[in-house]
């Protein structure tokens, strides 16, 4: 059962204190999409099979038993929100984690389930 207050008041100094800190609502629901991505099961699946190296499309497909069109659609919705990132090389193109943060959002979150 979650715990509440035993009585209702408002702490005027904290809720300023807390109002102060909150990002803009464009970038609340920028990391909103952010997390919502990470929210579905095949695309942290990618996510996690992209930590330790770049992989194509066919690759991922393999790692996931989806198709090639399933892995390209859920590829695009981490590409739109700055999660992965690609290089053509030929005719092959290889997704890797857009930057470090990635990555570090991945292990942190990784340690946390484990504590």
């Amino acid at each position: 059962m979650t715990e509440v207050c035993k009585i209702y008041e408002e702490h005027l100094d904290k809720i300023l204190k807390a109002q102060e800190k909150l990002p803009d609502e464009e970038t609340i629901l920028e990391i909103s999409d952010f997390f919502n991505a990470l929210g579905n099961p095949t695309r942290l699946k990618i996510v996690f099979a992209l930590l330790e190296e770049e992989l194509c499309t066919c690759d991922l497909s393999n790692i996931t038993g989806l198709s090639v069109s399933a892995i390209s659609h859920q590829l695009r919705i981490l590409k739109d929100r700055k999660i992965v990132a690609y290089k053509k090389d030929g005719k092959n193109v290889f997704y890797r984690l857009d930057d470090e943060h990635i990555r570090q959002i991945l292990k942190i979150a990784l340690r946390h389930m484990e504590e």
